[in-house]
Protein backbone atom coordinates (compact mmCIF):
# COMPACT_ATOMS: atom_id res chain seq x y z
CA UNK A 1 0.00 0.00 0.00
CA UNK A 2 1.41 3.62 -0.91
CA UNK A 3 2.07 5.42 1.80
CA UNK A 4 1.07 9.47 2.54
CA UNK A 5 3.93 11.57 1.36
CA UNK A 6 5.82 12.09 5.03
CA UNK A 7 4.78 15.98 6.42
CA UNK A 8 1.34 15.35 4.75
CA UNK A 9 -0.04 13.31 7.43
CA UNK A 10 -1.30 16.64 9.52
CA UNK A 11 -2.05 18.53 6.65
CA UNK A 12 -4.20 15.86 5.93
CA UNK A 13 -6.03 14.71 8.85
CA UNK A 14 -7.07 18.78 9.51
CA UNK A 15 -8.25 19.16 6.29
CA UNK A 16 -10.28 16.22 6.00
CA UNK A 17 -11.92 17.40 9.27
CA UNK A 18 -12.93 20.49 7.73
CA UNK A 19 -13.79 19.22 4.66
CA UNK A 20 -16.17 16.43 5.86
CA UNK A 21 -17.04 18.54 9.02
CA UNK A 22 -18.73 21.48 6.82
CA UNK A 23 -21.31 19.60 5.10
CA UNK A 24 -22.99 18.94 8.84
CA UNK A 25 -25.05 15.18 8.61
CA UNK A 26 -23.51 13.69 5.80
CA UNK A 27 -26.10 12.19 3.68
CA UNK A 28 -25.93 10.57 0.23
CA UNK A 29 -29.33 12.84 -0.76
CA UNK A 30 -29.21 15.79 -2.53
CA UNK A 31 -29.15 19.11 -1.53
CA UNK A 32 -33.01 20.14 -1.06
CA UNK A 33 -32.28 22.73 -3.65
CA UNK A 34 -31.32 20.17 -5.79
CA UNK A 35 -33.84 18.86 -8.72
CA UNK A 36 -34.12 18.32 -12.91
CA UNK A 37 -34.82 21.85 -14.00
CA UNK A 38 -37.94 22.29 -16.61
CA UNK A 39 -37.31 22.65 -20.50
CA UNK A 40 -36.26 21.54 -23.44
CA UNK A 41 -32.40 21.01 -23.18
CA UNK A 42 -30.26 17.96 -22.16
CA UNK A 43 -30.40 16.70 -18.34
CA UNK A 44 -26.74 16.77 -17.31
CA UNK A 45 -26.13 14.91 -13.83
CA UNK A 46 -22.97 15.47 -11.56
CA UNK A 47 -21.97 12.67 -8.81
CA UNK A 48 -19.43 14.74 -6.99
CA UNK A 49 -18.26 16.05 -3.75
CA UNK A 50 -17.96 19.86 -2.51
CA UNK A 51 -15.61 20.87 -5.63
CA UNK A 52 -19.26 20.07 -7.79
CA UNK A 53 -21.38 21.32 -5.01
CA UNK A 54 -19.94 24.22 -5.32
CA UNK A 55 -18.89 24.81 -1.72
CA UNK A 56 -16.59 28.23 -1.34
CA UNK A 57 -18.79 30.02 -3.82
CA UNK A 58 -20.37 33.18 -3.46
CA UNK A 59 -23.44 31.23 -5.18
CA UNK A 60 -24.29 28.34 -6.42
CA UNK A 61 -24.49 30.30 -10.17
CA UNK A 62 -20.77 30.65 -9.62
CA UNK A 63 -20.09 27.01 -9.18
CA UNK A 64 -18.08 25.59 -12.03
CA UNK A 65 -20.94 22.90 -12.87
CA UNK A 66 -23.68 25.45 -13.12
CA UNK A 67 -21.16 27.78 -15.07
CA UNK A 68 -20.52 25.72 -18.03
CA UNK A 69 -24.14 24.08 -18.11
CA UNK A 70 -25.78 26.98 -18.80
CA UNK A 71 -22.96 27.92 -21.87
CA UNK A 72 -24.58 24.86 -23.48
CA UNK A 73 -28.16 25.13 -22.40
CA UNK A 74 -27.76 22.11 -20.07
CA UNK A 75 -30.05 21.25 -17.75
CA UNK A 76 -27.89 20.69 -14.37
CA UNK A 77 -28.97 18.47 -11.56
CA UNK A 78 -26.70 18.41 -9.09
CA UNK A 79 -27.25 16.50 -5.77
CA UNK A 80 -23.75 16.46 -4.97
CA UNK A 81 -22.48 16.46 -1.47
CA UNK A 82 -19.99 18.09 1.00
CA UNK A 83 -17.11 14.92 1.66
CA UNK A 84 -18.41 12.46 -0.14
CA UNK A 85 -16.13 9.94 -1.78
CA UNK A 86 -16.14 6.46 -3.02
CA UNK A 87 -16.42 5.25 0.10
CA UNK A 88 -15.28 8.27 2.42
CA UNK A 89 -18.46 9.22 4.40
CA UNK A 90 -20.61 6.87 2.20
CA UNK A 91 -23.40 5.67 3.87
CA UNK A 92 -25.60 4.51 1.47
CA UNK A 93 -24.07 2.09 -1.64
CA UNK A 94 -27.68 1.16 -3.72
CA UNK A 95 -31.06 2.39 -3.46
CA UNK A 96 -30.86 6.64 -2.14
CA UNK A 97 -27.45 7.05 -3.00
CA UNK A 98 -25.81 9.23 -5.28
CA UNK A 99 -25.68 6.83 -7.75
CA UNK A 100 -28.96 5.64 -7.55
CA UNK A 101 -30.38 9.33 -7.59
CA UNK A 102 -28.22 10.19 -10.92
CA UNK A 103 -29.64 7.16 -12.44
CA UNK A 104 -33.36 7.77 -11.73
CA UNK A 105 -32.68 11.20 -13.04
CA UNK A 106 -32.20 9.55 -16.29
CA UNK A 107 -30.02 11.94 -17.56
CA UNK A 108 -28.39 12.34 -21.05
CA UNK A 109 -24.62 13.10 -20.09
CA UNK A 110 -23.38 11.98 -16.47
CA UNK A 111 -20.23 13.76 -14.85
CA UNK A 112 -18.15 11.55 -12.36
CA UNK A 113 -15.74 13.92 -9.91
CA UNK A 114 -15.06 11.74 -7.23
CA UNK A 115 -12.23 10.75 -5.08
CA UNK A 116 -10.71 13.73 -3.83
CA UNK A 117 -12.28 12.56 -0.39
CA UNK A 118 -10.80 8.85 -0.31
CA UNK A 119 -7.07 9.78 -0.50
CA UNK A 120 -7.82 10.73 2.95
CA UNK A 121 -8.67 7.48 4.57
CA UNK A 122 -6.29 5.76 1.17
CA UNK A 123 -3.65 3.94 3.64
CA UNK A 124 -7.21 2.43 5.85
CA UNK A 125 -9.34 1.63 2.92
CA UNK A 126 -7.43 1.51 -0.49
CA UNK A 127 -8.93 -2.02 -1.59
CA UNK A 128 -12.19 -0.60 -0.60
CA UNK A 129 -11.92 2.07 -2.68
CA UNK A 130 -10.80 0.74 -5.44
CA UNK A 131 -13.22 -1.67 -5.78
CA UNK A 132 -15.85 0.59 -5.13
CA UNK A 133 -14.73 3.26 -7.93
CA UNK A 134 -15.38 0.29 -10.49
CA UNK A 135 -18.99 -0.42 -9.17
CA UNK A 136 -20.15 2.82 -9.10
CA UNK A 137 -19.16 3.38 -12.84
CA UNK A 138 -20.21 -0.12 -13.56
CA UNK A 139 -23.68 0.63 -11.55
CA UNK A 140 -23.94 4.06 -13.23
CA UNK A 141 -23.16 2.78 -17.05
CA UNK A 142 -25.51 -0.21 -17.12
CA UNK A 143 -28.23 1.86 -15.74
CA UNK A 144 -28.33 4.46 -18.48
CA UNK A 145 -26.54 2.75 -21.17
CA UNK A 146 -27.77 5.58 -23.71
CA UNK A 147 -25.97 8.27 -21.49
CA UNK A 148 -22.70 9.76 -22.30
CA UNK A 149 -20.83 9.37 -19.17
CA UNK A 150 -18.01 12.02 -18.52
CA UNK A 151 -15.53 10.99 -15.71
CA UNK A 152 -12.77 13.83 -14.53
CA UNK A 153 -9.48 12.82 -12.85
CA UNK A 154 -10.02 13.97 -9.24
CA UNK A 155 -9.68 17.41 -8.19
CA UNK A 156 -6.96 18.47 -5.84
CA UNK A 157 -6.84 21.74 -4.01
CA UNK A 158 -2.79 21.92 -2.44
CA UNK A 159 0.42 21.83 -4.25
CA UNK A 160 1.51 19.37 -2.33
CA UNK A 161 -0.36 16.17 -3.00
CA UNK A 162 -0.04 12.74 -1.21
CA UNK A 163 0.82 9.46 -3.41
CA UNK A 164 -2.43 8.34 -3.18
CA UNK A 165 -4.01 11.34 -4.68
CA UNK A 166 -2.20 10.05 -8.12
CA UNK A 167 -2.75 5.79 -7.21
CA UNK A 168 -6.57 6.99 -6.75
CA UNK A 169 -6.78 9.31 -10.37
CA UNK A 170 -5.60 5.86 -11.76
CA UNK A 171 -8.34 3.55 -10.54
CA UNK A 172 -10.66 6.18 -11.76
CA UNK A 173 -8.73 6.44 -15.00
CA UNK A 174 -8.55 2.62 -15.39
CA UNK A 175 -12.36 2.14 -14.51
CA UNK A 176 -13.51 4.90 -17.05
CA UNK A 177 -11.67 2.84 -20.01
CA UNK A 178 -13.52 -0.08 -18.41
CA UNK A 179 -16.71 0.98 -19.43
CA UNK A 180 -15.96 3.19 -22.52
CA UNK A 181 -16.76 6.82 -20.69
CA UNK A 182 -14.97 9.87 -21.63
CA UNK A 183 -12.19 10.82 -19.65
CA UNK A 184 -11.10 14.30 -18.66
CA UNK A 185 -7.51 14.31 -17.25
CA UNK A 186 -5.42 16.45 -15.63
CA UNK A 187 -7.77 18.02 -13.27
CA UNK A 188 -5.79 17.40 -10.25
CA UNK A 189 -3.71 20.20 -11.23
CA UNK A 190 -6.06 22.74 -12.01
CA UNK A 191 -5.78 25.10 -9.07
CA UNK A 192 -1.91 24.16 -8.29
CA UNK A 193 0.39 27.01 -7.91
CA UNK A 194 -2.90 29.85 -7.29
CA UNK A 195 -3.23 30.26 -3.62
CA UNK A 196 -5.47 33.55 -4.46
CA UNK A 197 -8.10 30.81 -6.57
CA UNK A 198 -9.19 29.61 -2.55
CA UNK A 199 -11.73 30.41 -0.61
CA UNK A 200 -11.31 32.05 2.87
CA UNK A 201 -11.18 28.20 4.95
CA UNK A 202 -8.67 27.38 2.30
CA UNK A 203 -9.53 23.97 1.20
CA UNK A 204 -12.51 25.15 -1.30
CA UNK A 205 -12.33 27.11 -4.75
CA UNK A 206 -13.67 31.15 -4.73
CA UNK A 207 -15.47 32.54 -7.19
CA UNK A 208 -12.22 33.00 -9.06
CA UNK A 209 -11.05 29.16 -9.02
CA UNK A 210 -14.56 27.83 -9.69
CA UNK A 211 -14.19 30.07 -12.89
CA UNK A 212 -11.10 28.39 -13.78
CA UNK A 213 -12.10 25.51 -13.43
CA UNK A 214 -15.09 26.03 -15.16
CA UNK A 215 -12.65 27.77 -18.26
CA UNK A 216 -10.29 24.35 -18.23
CA UNK A 217 -13.28 21.82 -18.45
CA UNK A 218 -14.78 24.04 -21.18
CA UNK A 219 -11.49 23.51 -23.14
CA UNK A 220 -11.74 19.75 -21.92
CA UNK A 221 -15.05 19.26 -23.20
CA UNK A 222 -14.77 20.90 -26.91
CA UNK A 223 -12.10 18.40 -27.74
CA UNK A 224 -14.63 15.69 -26.54
CA UNK A 225 -17.29 17.14 -28.50
CA UNK A 226 -19.23 18.39 -25.62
Amino acid sequence: MTRLVPGLVALLAAAAAVLTGCAGPVTDGPAASSAVPEGDGPVVAFYGDSYTLGTGASDASRRWSTIVSEERGWREYNPSVNGLGFVNHRTLFEGGDLPGLVIDAEPDIVFVTMGLNDAFSFDARGDEIHAQIGDDLDRIASGLPDARLVVVEPFWYTDDRPASVDVIGGWVHDAADEVGADWVPGASRWLEGHPEWMAADGLHPNDEGYAEMARRMDGELATLGL
